[in-house]
């Protein structure tokens, strides 16, 4: 299984490679460029497992080795799955607990498909699987640890949000509905289930409450990043504006039927680069 779990991380790091957010961090300088695509690559190998790693007791078993690696790699244990993160640690420090956050996160996918989760539970999940990630990253970017956790805790959550609310009929098709159930239940929706939610003619009664929060979220996290130098929050701003466009997008669009995908507008992110990637 270690070897099976070793290459699915080799084709989650090529992957990561290819994605927009590897781009957004190529502003970065070479040392923090390499350990944000360490975290990232982390991060998409788990979720790989969580989404695509079979049965749930290989998607378990996957998680906890995942598990085990990084406490080897706090043990100063630099091979096996966690091995690339092994040169960044020493760099900057990171906690082990936020590496676990994540794989907590990604497990509670596994444990039970989320279907219409209460307003706590998905905070907490939202905290797992982008905060946790975020506060991860703002020891990459040199930010503060007081401020550093702070624009973690706003902009992961600025940035879930959307993904959920873009992501509704997407995940509808493997069984999960992120959707609140409190906001489900003040529009009249009883007995939620993914097909039935995903069915519905419109949603913009269930939406529109989770995308104001994300605006909120987006505020103070702008707020946290206009009291700080340049060099600090040029990564943050970028995925704060890529996916701000996504928010304009989703407002813009609403949430009635066809529902049609919006990805990362590449326009917003290139933009967003060349106003924070240089000095």
């Amino acid at each position: 299984m270690t070897v099976a779990l070793e290459q699915e991380a080799d084709l989650a790091r090529q992957r990561a490679r290819k994605s927009s957010f590897y781009r957004a961090m190529a502003i970065l300088p070479r040392e923090k460029r390499d350990a944000m695509f360490e975290i990232y690559s982390f991060c998409r190998a788990v979720d790989d497992i969580a989404d695509e790693g079979g049965d749930k007791a290989t998607k378990k078993a996957g998680l906890e080795a995942w598990r085990r690696a990084i406490d080897a790699l706090y043990r100063g244990e630099a091979t096996g799955l966690a091995a690339g993160l092994a040169e960044p640690l020493r760099h900057f420090c990171f906690t082990r607990e936020d590496f676990l956050a994540v794989i907590d996160g990604m497990e509670m996918d596994v444990d039970a498909d989320i279907v219409a989760p209460d307003a706590a539970t998905l905070d907490l999940y939202c905290d797992r699987v982008a905060s946790a990630v975020g506060r991860l990253s703002v020891r990459v970017f040199g930010l503060p640890e007081k401020e550093g956790i702070a624009l973690a805790f706003h902009l992961g959550r600025a940035l879930q949000l959307p993904n959920i609310l873009r992501d509704i009929d997407e995940d509808a098709g493997i069984g999960r509905l992120y959707l609140p159930r409190e906001n489900l239940e003040l529009a009249g929706i009883a007995d939620p289930t993914p097909q039935k939610v995903a069915a519905m003619e419109d949603l913009d009664a269930v939406c529109r409450p989770l995308l104001r929060e994300a605006k909120a979220h987006f505020d103070k996290a702008d707020a946290l990043m206009a009291q700080r130098p340049r060099d600090e929050i040029r990564a943050p701003k970028i995925m704060s504006l890529a996916y701000g466009a996504i928010w304009r997008r989703l407002d813009a669009r609403g949430f009635r039927k066809p529902r049609e995908r919006i990805g990362t507008p590449k326009i917003a992110l290139i933009g967003a680069v060349l106003r924070y990637g240089f000095f």
